[in-house]
């Protein structure tokens, strides 16, 4: 299967400084998001890692929400809202598109977070205007599958190709045989001309081998190759210094303190 070569979707993300309302207040005072210009999306896969708190959901939900995405997730006609989760830095992004988009573009912004609002609100629209939904879905309620099999089969039967696909921390309802399985659904999709963005913490997930990885700290954000990555290094120094790393993780003199 012929791979694309050219962005049929998002190009560069940047900061609109004028629009920010002040820097000291959060989120645009994060170091990552205070750094953001230019930042270049690869035409197949972009990964957002980085500690908690370093702001790679920040920016993957503002883009996703830029991008004309419900803040809580699902494909582009969602409008639902559980909560009041507008997002600021959205208004203060601008987003490069490329020229080439398909003529129906496909897109869906799945995040863990707020998967469990999704599927109410697939069950709530079912049987409406547009048939039935949840057929779109693998033909199962996603309320009446486990987490990581409702997670599984939105990746497997709603992603159609031609389209663009922000996933936020994906791995947290799937194992890692699942993971491995989610790469290879990539691989197919990308064949037919989609993009994914991906915020990670997995070192599976974040494997595809075509891609650029973006890693989010005190510092900024910056270009990281795989093997560099800390998620790579620690999961495999564990693996393969498991019992040395118990051995000191479990020493007496690291454990914390059971005084009050």
């Amino acid at each position: 299967m012929e791979q694309v070569t050219r962005n049929p979707f998002i190009l560069e993300v940047d900061l609109w400084p004028e629009r920010v309302p002040s820097f000291d207040r959060y989120p645009f005072s994060i170091p990552a998001v205070r750094s953001i210009g230019g930042l270049v999306m690869h035409p197949k896969v972009t990964y957002f890692i980085g500690e908690n708190g370093s702001g790679k959901s920040t920016l993957l939900e503002a883009i996703a929400v830029a991008a004309g995405f419900n803040p809580e997730g699902g494909s582009r006609n969602f409008s639902f809202a559980t909560r009041d989760s507008h997002s600021v830095l959205a208004d203060c992004l601008k987003l490069t598109w490329g020229a080439m988009k398909p003529r129906r573009p496909d897109g869906f912004f799945l995040r863990a977070e707020t998967f469990y609002n999704v599927a109410t609100e697939i069950e709530r629209l079912d049987g409406g205007p547009t048939g039935s939904l949840i057929e779109r879905y693998g033909g199962v309620s996603l309320h009446e599958q486990s987490h990581g099999e409702s997670f599984f089969a939105v990746l497997m039967n709603r992603f159609r190709g031609g389209g663009l696909y922000i996933l936020d921390e994906p791995e947290s309802a799937l194992s890692p045989t699942r993971q491995m399985s989610m790469l290879s659904i990539m691989h197919q999709l990308i064949g037919r001309s989609s993009q994914f963005i991906i915020a990670t913490h997995s070192p599976i997930v974040m494997a595809y081998p075509d891609a650029t990885i973006y890693h989010f700290s005190e510092a900024g954000i910056r270009p990281v190759e795989y093997v560099d990555t800390e998620n790579y290094k620690v999961t495999r120094m564990f693996l393969t210094r498991r019992e040395s790393m118990l051995r000191e993780l479990l020493a007496e003199e690291n454990l914390p303190s059971s005084e009050p």
